[in-house]
């Protein structure tokens, strides 16, 4: 089943052509959805630039089914950077496929006084003509009220006739697209403490929610993913990041007393995770190149995980990251496979 018909030339990266779905709302893991209370539609799979992948395999990942697509200019620009000419080709001005594309970027300077610096090098950096989704980014649990403070901007940042898009027109000139859409359509903020993820997940000052969310430390589960209702048209997006990866180490690299045996997941297992919790919208990738977006698509496909699937990831996590000892692990609890 294909995911999607030709959204660029795979041979020439340069010729963007039509957006065509085909298919896709068939499984039980549907490969596009609607982005919560946004009038979006994204792909389950997203793709940020921190782990360098290149201009020409964003454009590919674009290709295979990708429009999620996550940038920063300023913490960790130098990674991000080798995905900007791609942007471009897919959200600067002129481009035919602007509108197939959701584009989110995001600012670690957590300021109210820093967001024309932000939105400038941003506008200036893509050559768009605006922003689907812009985050306030690694937001801890000392960032309450100045989460507070940047939030209190939404209703001037977002939407068109703003000050914002009014000052932005001054800088770089007015367009067609930027005056029906504003220089940002939506707000979101990125998460490292559940409580005020959750604190904020229902407020109208912000669009779309992203947590961190792994099977060695699943507790946006129960901290926010399922306190949400999948059916309420008045959701937030939900994003979840660092699928693959903890504070010990990538989780691919399975744990060193885990039975040879014993189903070792690989990142696309660890996306289908994330992707199998309730309200889960968005599993942003750092997806380096070719082979790895193939196989992400491939993943999904597969569908959600079973019950079974998900309760012995739980268990792999705690043999990864809290030592927990197989032999105290029930044996019908594993799962025995290649891989």
């Amino acid at each position: 089943m294909k995911i999607q018909n030709n959204f660029l030339s795979s041979t020439a990266s340069s010729n963007i052509i039509s957006y065509a779905t085909d298919n896709v709302y068939d499984l039980d893991l549907p490969f596009y959805r609607k982005f919560g209370r946004t009038d979006l539609t994204v792909s389950c799979l997203g793709l940020g630039g921190g782990c360098g992948i290149s201009s020409e395999d964003t454009l590919y990942a674009f290709n295979q089914g990708i429009n999620y697509f996550f940038y920063s200019c300023d913490l960790h620009h130098y990674s991000y950077s080798s995905m900007s000419n791609g942007l471009r080709k897919l959200c600067g001005r002129g481009s035919s496929v602007r509108d197939k594309v959701v584009l989110a970027t995001v600012t670690y300077v957590k300021s109210p006084e820093a967001i024309f610096s932000a939105l400038f090098d941003q506008f200036e950096e893509l050559g768009i003509d605006y922003i689907d989704i812009f985050f306030w980014g690694w937001i801890g649990s000392s960032q309450g009220q100045v989460l507070n403070d940047c939030l209190q901007l939404s209703p001037q940042l977002r939407g068109n006739n703003t000050f914002y898009q009014k000052t932005i027109e001054d800088m770089f000139g007015a367009s067609e697209r930027m005056k029906k859409m504003g220089v940002v359509r939506y707000v979101g903020a990125s998460f490292h403490d559940l409580n005020l993820a959750h604190q904020w997940s229902n407020s109208p000052l912000l669009d779309v929610v992203m947590v961190r969310n792994n099977v060695t430390c699943p507790y946006a589960e129960d901290v926010v993913l399922n306190k949400l209702n999948y059916q309420d048209p008045q959701r937030p997006g939900i994003v979840t990041f660092k699928s693959t990866s903890c504070s010990s180490g990538l989780l691919w690299e399975a744990p060193i007393d885990l039975p040879s045996e014993c189903w070792r997941p690989q990142a696309p297992d660890l996306y289908r995770y994330n992707l199998s919790q309730n309200c889960v919208d968005v599993c942003l990738t750092g997806l380096t190149n070719r082979t790895e977006i193939d196989s992400a698509i491939a993943g999904v496909k597969q569908g959600k995980l079973t019950l079974e699937e998900i309760e012995y990831l739980k268990l792999y996590g705690d043999v990864y990251y809290r030592d927990l000892k197989i032999e105290n692990i029930p044996p019908e609890k594993l799962i025995y496979r290649n891989s």
